[in-house]
């Protein structure tokens, strides 16, 4: 059994120790939280287990192998990188740091002391997700050429990290996860409209090598909640909405013809082909669950985690570029 202490009781870290206390792999160890109304909630659901405000009660103690951080993106490097020096497997709620930097730093810790070391980007383990990837990788789906997604709500606000980092990081992760290719620029033009407060409404463009452009919208001041990702391919096209209760994954064999030359000045050269949708089973199991079964495997087996290092540092690397071109009013950033 794989011990687990988890440090953060507040939005996220209740999931996280549900999954963790239901996994037949896994002992829920210990949670820590600075806030008593947060470690009042972890007694009630969670008796018989060690509760407290002093992290270094997680980083002593024999019976945990791995800590899971589930608090604001700000002391994410610092709790991560005490629980490494500590000899504990890391699991980290996105985004992984707050910079690059940092999450170099933690790559290289976990790696010279043969460590696991996660980040939760959710999405890639839920059915839907999964499902998209099989699809796009199949090659009847054909080459893909975009990627557009919606992600809308009325708040959450967050005190250390903008719409971006609250929000994109999720269609960043899901893109890294289904298209195998990273962007090689990044531009992003955004607002905040509450005086004093972070970006709240941002557009974001993605440019890859491959001829393949991204486009992601984030909103904390909708009116309605909206999660709906658009992905074409030369061949099938896919709609992926994840408020959906069933066929959250929609596939259409739909799309464009382009004739080889003009053969006549009037000759249209573009036709357009309507085919079939179908709706792909997608399974139904708790994101969350299979994520933490993952976690569990990795440590046990030795083996790299599906969102490493790597991966984390990646969103990372594109949400700081994005930050940066927001300053410059759109200007793109370079990745490469």
């Amino acid at each position: 059994m794989i011990g687990i202490g988890i440090v953060g009781y507040g939005y996220w870290g209740p999931n996280l120790a549900r999954n963790v206390a239901r996994d037949r792999g896994t002992t829920l160890v210990a949670i820590c939280d600075r806030s008593p109304r947060c470690l009042d909630e972890a007694r009630l659901a969670f008796p018989g287990i060690i509760h407290t405000a002093d992290y270094n009660d997680l980083l002593t103690n024999p019976a945990i192998d791995a800590i899971i951080v589930a608090t604001p993106v700000s002391s994410h490097f610092a709790l991560a990188q005490a629980a490494l020096c500590a000899g504990k497997h890391v699991l980290v709620e996105k985004p992984i740091a707050a910079s690059s930097d940092e999450v170099k730093r933690l790559i290289e810790i976990a790696g010279a002391r043969g460590l696991v070391l996660m980040v939760d980007h959710t999405f890639v383990f839920t059915g839907a997700v999964r499902k998209i990837r099989e699809v796009i990788q199949e090659p009847s789906f054909g080459q893909p050429q975009y990627y557009d997604s919606a992600r809308a709500n009325l708040g959450n606000f967050q005190p250390d990290a903008n719409v971006l980092w609250d929000l994109a990081v999720h269609d960043l992760a899901i893109m890294d996860f289904v298209l195998g290719v990273r962007p090689a620029a990044v531009s992003a033009t955004g607002l905040s409209h509450v005086p004093g407060q972070r970006v709240n409404t941002s557009f974001v463009t993605l440019y890859f090598d491959a001829n393949i452009i991204g486009h992601i919208s984030v909103n904390w001041l909708s009116p309605v909640k909206i999660r709906r990702t658009l992905v074409g391919g030369s061949g099938k096209m896919i709609v992926y909405d994840d408020l959906e209760t069933s066929e959250k994954v929609k596939v259409f064999d739909s799309g464009i013809t382009v004739a080889p030359e003009r053969r006549e000045v009037y000759d249209i050269l573009i036709s357009y082909r309507t085919g079939d949708m179908w709706a792909p089973k997608v399974d139904s199991t708790e994101a969350l669950q299979l994520l933490i079964k993952h976690f569990r495997e990795c440590i046990a087996e030795g083996t790299t985690p599906l969102c490493g290092g790597e991966e984390g540092l990646a969103v990372v690397r594109a949400l700081e570029a994005a930050d940066q071109s927001l300053q410059r009013r759109g200007a793109p950033v370079s990745l490469r």
